[in-house]
């Protein structure tokens, strides 16, 4: 659907060279078995081709292992989830391996789509243990979390709300939980998720072990380390001001008329980029003009069902929507590969949202572009945010062509129009076979009124979020 840049164009693309920490890196390979971790494990994340671990991975997993609260500092992307994983399914599986019908731990996250994406991490490696792990999110079907539940599961990975809904409900008992994990503590901070945080980690014993994660350490998550941590060891890699020296950054002086056709160039290009805008309407309104102009582009934000932004994240992640406009609050904790382009078509609120935003691409030592657009009006602003962000970048008037496209790999679109109907074919859940027989079609309206259905359902995870 999208017209290809020429290999002229492509081999001008300039290619940064990775760093001499990366390089260092590659060269000095560690194994996961040398970290402790048993056999098992390690053959099944060979299955998956993780072969050698990140340095948050190889600085956490030892005291991890031997029981300390761990506090670890890392950007997205940085290898987190495997950095608590890991020891949380090996701890939990050792003694007794009988279940209890209480969950032995608790990884919390402060996202659904974040929640969703530990849990397909963790659950082969859970299963490979003996283990079981359940999803307890909002937005989600109460039937299946409250099943596990009431069979008995291992590791619970929730967000904040629906956590306590659970817990109010007597469903989720912590009495027994031996690990807890914050992740993204710093984003469960931003999202006013604290008060439900330390209601959960008040019901859960206090000898228990407790992982922190988080890219920043700003008050209130300082707060929970003093509170609710033992002595921890911390460590920490690629810091938020560091990081940003692993990407490219660009400013782009453009003018409102020039700006959507400067959009739809630079993101006309050869892999993964995500668009962020400022606002729901902004995203459909952009992704509805990209798709207009024949590129593949998807919207992500939290006015859309969860489960069509379950299928549009699942769609750019494997491949078939190739740009994700997205907003701030929606894309927060989205953890996807090989995303070669940051495009920000309206500016972060603020420096720690701009390093957000950049940490979507250049991950584990790949190569990364951010482009950030910049409105007359918004020169003094983006100023600030850049210099707080530590991006030494000025912007510098661009328009459609041949520097736009030796910047990015990006060609003017000239494809036929996406319609509705194609991008519905991709990011629809796909159709029951119809039955034969039966005597004709019967209408679903909506089930029975147990206590756990109903429009009036108070979702704490939906009630706390911010508008985006």
């Amino acid at each position: 659907m999208r017209s290809e840049p020429s290999a002229v164009v492509a081999a001008r693309v300039p290619k940064k060279p990775r760093t001499e920490a990366v390089k260092r890196q590659q060269k000095r390979r560690h194994r996961f078995g040398e970290l402790g971790v048993p056999e098992v494990l390690v053959e099944q994340l060979a299955a998956e081709g993780i072969e050698s671990p990140f340095p948050i991975q190889q600085a956490t997993i030892p005291d991890a292992l031997a029981g300390r609260d761990v506090l670890g500092r890392g950007q997205t992307g940085s290898g987190k989830t495997l950095a608590y994983g890991l020891p949380t399914v090996m701890r939990i599986s050792e003694g007794d391996k009988s279940r209890s019908a209480h969950p032995a731990a608790v990884i919390l996250a402060p996202t659904r789509e974040l929640a969703m994406q530990v849990h397909d991490v963790l659950r082969p490696l859970a299963q490979a243990m003996g283990r079981s792990v359940v999803l307890v999110a909002g937005g989600m079907s109460y039937t299946p979390q409250l099943r596990a539940l009431e069979r008995g599961v291992d590791i619970v990975v929730a967000t904040p709300g629906r956590l306590i809904d659970l817990m109010e409900r007597g469903s989720a008992q912590l009495d027994e939980v031996r690990v807890v994990v914050l992740d993204e503590a710093d984003e469960m901070s931003d999202l006013g998720f604290m008060p439900e945080v330390t209601r959960i980690l008040d019901e859960i014993p206090s000898q228990a072990q407790h992982l922190l994660f988080s890219a920043t350490l700003d008050n209130q998550v300082d707060e929970l380390v003093r509170r609710y941590l033992h002595d921890p060891v911390e460590h920490g890699v690629d810091s938020a001001q560091a990081s940003v020296t692993t990407m490219r950054h660009e400013l782009i002086a453009v003018t409102a008329r020039e700006r959507p056709g400067v959009i739809a160039q630079t993101v006309n290009r050869p892999g993964r980029t995500i668009v962020f805008v400022r606002t729901q309407m902004d995203a459909d309104d952009a992704a509805s003009r990209l798709r207009g102009v024949g590129i593949l582009a998807g919207a992500l934000h939290g006015g859309l069902p969860q489960g069509l932004r379950a299928r549009v994240l699942h769609a750019f992640r494997e491949g078939k929507i190739s740009v994700l406009v997205a907003t701030d609050v929606a894309a927060r904790g989205i953890d996807v590969d090989d995303v070669s382009l940051v495009l920000q078509a309206d500016p972060p609120h603020d420096a720690k949202d701009y390093l957000h935003r950049a940490g979507r691409t250049a991950r584990a030592g790949e190569d990364g572009l951010v482009i950030s657009l910049v409105l007359p009006r918004q020169r003094r602003r983006m100023a600030r945010i850049t210099r707080d962000a530590g991006v030494d970048s000025r912007p510098r008037p661009m328009h459609e062509g041949e520097q736009l496209a030796e910047l990015t790999g990006g060609t003017k679109p000239e494809g036929a129009a996406i319609t509705e109907e194609q991008y519905r074919g991709i990011v629809s859940p796909p159709r029951p076979p119809r039955r034969r027989g039966g005597g004709g079609r019967r209408h679903y309206q909506g089930g029975g009124k147990g206590r756990h259905q109903g429009r009036g359902h108070y979702d704490r995870d939906r009630a706390r979020k911010p508008k985006d």
